[in-house]
């Protein structure tokens, strides 16, 4: 559709002094990067489910947890400043966003700003208010529905909840019949074992999805290091290297697309932790911090945006905050060195969760790293990444659909 564009000091079409364009033309930046394109806030760390893998999750009724939590008006400040830094997409999550008793009002809010809204649930607690809400204005991208099983037994045995399953497919028919477009996700776990056909299926008849759901397997540890028991059940829980490498060569685009992907990303990162834009797209935590990355909740890289503005945060303190560089002997001699930057997930947030500090590998996702190499033909059996000289030549040659090395 064509919008009319006053040129600066004219006031007439007729004259030519307004220009026609169509949508696609149409650029308010005028060519300009935004300070900030979207941000994460997490509306509560509470839920209503307690799944066995999750890495933030606390009580529903944790009054502690509650009486710390964002007031609304100040999430709305945040969202306003957000939008005046350029920002064009909020992603809530949580825990359980929808718990927050104002979610309606601020959904709305960001919507009035122009921003659109990225929604992670459980979809328990959509109710027909909420649909009806969302159908009139509808989130501009699509809502992200978790799915922890396709029965009442398994779902309550990964949620830890009875009778969940029933709310949660209340809610995803609301969806349906309201046509607010949804994507579902799930995690690979024991318990949902044959499962995966079914809600594979299942997901092919919902209208979004456009290609098979995404499964979570290499689950994160704790990000506030808050629960040690809870740590070593989330470690039984995720998928072995072999069993990582497997779920993704069942794809049969896999290899193709990893080819492209270690053209852009592979290559070791040097003694600088901070390699992955972390600060550019910040979360902004339940109780008002705000942090360079959803994952990250180290309380040294953390800006509180009760003291200072989220421009300040971006402009000024993440970029010192994230500009350091690694100490840690073990960091420097492998994960410094390593060309599979690229497949490893290795991070200052996963080294956080894993090991309290921002620098220590951690051997888990180096391992799962090693194995997508071996797969991809990018490694020999018994070889590092950090071993490799020529890793360019490999990755050229991977690129060109060879995975024989």
């Amino acid at each position: 559709m064509p919008c009319d564009v006053m040129t600066e000091g004219t006031n007439d079409i007729s004259m030519g002094y307004v220009k026609r364009l169509d949508a696609h033309e149409f650029d308010p930046l005028r060519g300009k990067k935004p300070l900030l394109s979207r941000i994460d806030i997490e509306l509560t760390q509470r839920c209503n489910n307690n799944c066995i893998h999750c890495c933030i999750n606390l009580p529903e009724r944790d009054s502690g947890a509650l009486s710390r939590e964002m007031e609304t008006g100040f999430v709305k400040g945040i969202l306003t400043e957000a939008a005046a830094l350029g920002c064009l997409a909020v992603r809530f999550t949580g825990g359980e966003p929808l718990l927050h008793k104002d979610f309606p009002e601020l959904y709305l809010f960001t919507r009035r700003l122009g921003m659109q809204v990225i929604l992670f649930t459980n979809a328990r607690l959509i109710t027909t208010e909420l649909a009806e809400l969302m159908a009139k204005v509808l989130p501009g991208r699509n809502v992200e529905v978790s799915v922890y099983g396709m029965n009442p037994e398994s779902y309550a045995g990964v949620a830890g909840r009875q009778g969940a399953f029933y709310e949660f497919r209340r809610g995803v028919d609301l969806l349906l019949r309201y046509r607010i477009p949804f994507i579902v996700k799930g995690p690979k776990l024991q318990v949902l074992k044959g499962e995966r056909e079914a809600f594979e299926t299942w997901a092919e008849s919902i209208p979004a999805m456009d290609k098979k759901p995404l499964f979570s397997m290499n689950f994160d540890l704790r990000y506030r290091r808050d629960d040690s028991a809870k740590n070593l059940r989330i470690t039984k829980l995720r998928a072995t290297p072999e069993e990582t490498v497997s779920m993704l060569a069942s794809d049969p685009q896999y290899q193709k697309e990893m080819g492209r992907f270690c053209t852009m990303f592979m290559g070791p990162p040097g003694d600088r932790i901070f390699n992955c834009g972390a600060g550019q797209s910040p979360c902004v935590d339940a109780y008002g911090h705000a942090h360079p990355c959803l994952p990250l909740r180290y309380v040294r890289t953390a800006v509180d945006l009760h003291k200072t503005t989220l421009g300040k945060a971006l402009k000024d303190l993440f970029p010192a905050k994230t500009g350091m560089r690694a100490t840690n002997p073990d960091y420097l001699r492998r994960c410094a060195c390593c060309f599979l930057k690229g497949l490893c997930e290795q991070c200052p947030a996963k080294s956080w969760a894993e090991h309290g500090t921002l620098d220590t590998p951690v051997e888990y996702f180096c391992s799962v790293a090693h194995a997508k190499a071996r797969y991809l033909g990018l490694l020999g059996e018994h070889e590092h990444g950090w071993e490799v000289v020529n890793w360019k030549e490999r990755v050229a040659q991977d690129n060109k659909g060879s995975n024989q090395f």
